[in-house]
């Protein structure tokens, strides 16, 4: 999509002065660069010295090297995927083409490119992701696994071709920070893992080329950083990157320099980015990953290079994984809250490998785990290897870890209840989102999301898309959309743009009982919002042991007006609706399951799946791919007196 003036003139009007000089100080920065291109100084007597201890490789669990060795096999055939779409010419990729549009991104100057436009580029999000060359990670793990060259070779062919495509500030791939800071890191990590093949120096520290790349990456890192009310996990990610270059690549004049400025900004910004309870500020799961994964691969650099790190950056990521151990359900799957678009900090496993598991299991071998942690099963290859660079944390008497799981996160206005039969519920009466744009928000105020043995229910249905795409991204970030109530047809918050929203709903929690359900008692919660400004949406939230019976209570206070009231179930759950009455059916392991959803009796009721026109009725398990699903929509008007009682009960 090509952005309206009207776009700029609303994301204008959320920035404050400061970002507006910074961005005004970029803008002729960019106008010089073009003219006279910043050039890389000659270095002499690089060495690579952020190697892995002896024995990390041995260390590795057989059944995460046979699942990466597996990975890297079908990447050497040139076989992989990305968002939903399947490609078969990784074996001599086309840097800048687009194999979901079928478009090529066009040649220029990095910052003329019009890559928000989708007719003139093609998906940016498909060309970006190859190029974060984190399959080029797992092909070089696969040879530090096997030794053998045949991956070490692929890897120094691909990188050589990326640099010769890719000169400093042309094209795509020199636009966004976050793709510079999380390629460097790649880099980093290729140059270790392959410490072991005689080509290795010359294909780094003995090339020209790379130097010449590696310089460039950082010093566009330096001077270009995210701002202001765009200082979310991008300015992580660009700080992560520096920092690991500035450490394992300590081999410019300018490296110490580099470091030091990458350090400080990473500790700001991870404080800036997470709650005290530990969750991301984005209020966006996925995102709680990304930013877990970079800063602890930005802390394994650090102590590989023996450069002391504030005990703010190892506190934060440690309370990020209490956090993120409070939070899972039965199966370890987090919640599916906000924008959601797969990104990784550092990949170095096969298909198959847990993302959240894999990082409890990286939690524990650093920070050690509490006796309320979920038990995790599985192995992964990310945990030894960032396990033996990581010094391990020292025990603080100052800080104080949860002595039980957390349920409620006041300050992230997020709360689980837990039940029996392996219930888990998720109440949203948090924040809107970060920062002014609150970019990666959703309009999903008081939001229920509801699993049973990690099987999703009552559903968040994902994301789907950012760019190219406006109605779907709309539909996927809209009210509507989620687990709540729509009046008159308006979502809570006021969208501006695909990463930006001019108006915001404030939420309040009223009431919090997180006692444990399945003692016999009742957990309970209530919040409300104002986002409907004449109006005022409440909600009440009761999970009983008893009688495994969720009860949702919604009231409006406030002039009549038209209601929407949305449940959409997950694609594992088939429904039969008969007037306000949905049987639910599923199947866990072979076993089948059901539930009885009765719906509130004011409202009529019809079931949506797989609609189009407008979206309804759909789930995305990740970006770029959906799937149709039944959504539950209740039409109406609220009388400002009576509420509207929605009770899901389980078949013990």
């Amino acid at each position: 999509m090509t952005m309206s003036v009207g776009w700029y003139l609303r994301r204008l009007s959320r920035m404050g002065p400061r970002e507006v000089g910074g961005r005004a100080g970029d803008a002729v920065r960019r106008r010089r660069w073009r003219s006279a291109r910043p050039d890389c100084p000659s270095v002499t007597g690089a060495r690579f010295t952020a190697v892995l201890p002896a024995g990390t490789i041995a260390a590795i669990p057989p059944d995460a090297a046979k699942r990466l060795i597996a990975e890297a096999d079908r990447l050497m055939y040139g076989h992989v995927e990305y968002f939903g779409v399947v490609r078969d010419d990784l074996t001599d990729p086309d840097w800048w083409y687009d194999p979901k549009t079928g478009r090529r991104a066009p040649w220029g100057y990095a910052f003329d490119v019009p890559y928000r436009n989708e007719d003139a580029v093609g998906d940016i999000k498909q060309i970006w992701e190859l190029s974060r060359h984190q399959y080029l990670t797992v092909l070089a793990a696969a040879y530090a696994i096997t030794g053998n060259e045949r991956y070490a070779e692929r890897v120094a062919e691909h990188l050589r071709s990326w640099w010769a495509a890719n000169p400093p500030l042309r094209g795509v791939h020199w636009i966004s920070g976050i793709e510079l800071g999380i390629r460097l890191l790649s880099w980093v990590w290729i140059r270790r893992l392959l410490d072991g093949w005689p080509g290795t120096a010359g294909l780094f520290e003995d090339n020209t080329v790379a130097l010449n790349q590696i310089w460039h990456h950082q010093r566009w890192l330096a001077a270009f950083p995210s701002r202001g009310s765009s200082a979310n996990n991008h300015i992580i990610a660009e700080a992560a990157g520096q920092f690991a270059g500035a450490c394992a690549f300590d081999w410019f004049p300018s490296s110490a320099r580099w470091r030091a400025d990458a350090l400080r900004s990473l500790e700001r910004q991870l404080r800036g980015n997470t709650f005290a309870s530990g969750l991301n500020r984005e209020l966006a799961t996925e995102y709680h990953g990304l930013v877990l994964e970079l800063g602890l691969a930005a802390v394994a650099e650090a102590d590989a290079a023996d450069v002391p790190v504030p005990a703010s950056i190892r506190l934060v990521l440690l309370r990020m994984t209490d956090a993120l151990a409070a939070v899972v359900d039965s199966r370890l799957r987090p919640p599916r809250q906000g924008d959601a678009d797969d990104g990784h900090g550092l990949v170095v496993d096969g298909a198959g490998t847990e993302r959240w598991a894999s990082l409890l299991a990286t939690g524990d071998a650093v920070f050690g785990r509490l006796a309320w942690w979920p038990t995790v099963t599985g192995t992964d290859v990310r945990t030894p290897l960032l396990a033996a660079l990581i010094r391990p944390y020292a025990k603080d008497g100052t800080v104080t870890r949860p002595s039980s799981r957390p349920a409620h996160f006041a300050d992230a206005g997020l709360t689980i209840l837990r039940g029996p039969g392996e219930i888990w519920a998720r109440c949203d009466g948090g924040p809107h989102g970060f920062l002014s744009i609150a970019a990666h928000a959703h309009a999903d105020a008081l939001s229920v999301e509801v699993r049973h043995d990690g099987v999703d229910v009552l559903a968040d249905p994902g994301t789907y898309c950012y760019h190219g795409q406006p109605g779907w991204r709309q539909y996927f970030r809209s009210t509507l959309g989620h687990n709540t109530l729509q009046l008159d047809g308006s979502d809570q918050s006021v969208s501006g743009g695909p990463f930006l929203w001019t108006r915001q709903a404030r939420t309040r929690v009223l009431a919090v009982d997180t006692s444990d359900a399945s003692d016999g008692g009742t957990a309970r919660w209530s919040a409300e919002h104002d986002g409907y400004q004449r109006s005022v949406h409440r909600r009440r939230v009761e999970l009983t042991a008893a009688s495994q019976e969720l009860r949702v209570v919604d009231e409006v206070r406030g002039p009549r007006r038209a209601v929407q009231l949305a449940f959409h179930l997950g694609p594992a759950i088939a429904a039969d609706l008969a007037d306000n009455r949905a049987r639910l059916t599923w199947t866990r392991d072979g076993e089948d399951r059901s539930a009885v959803l009765d719906l509130p009796g004011q409202l009529s009721w019809r079931a949506h799946r797989g609609e189009t026109a407008p979206p309804l009725g759909w789930y995305s398990a990740g970006f770029g791919r959906k799937e149709p699903s039944t959504t539950l929509i209740g039409t109406g008007f609220t009388d400002g007196a009576e509420g509207f009682t929605t009770v899901l009960r389980f078949r013990g």
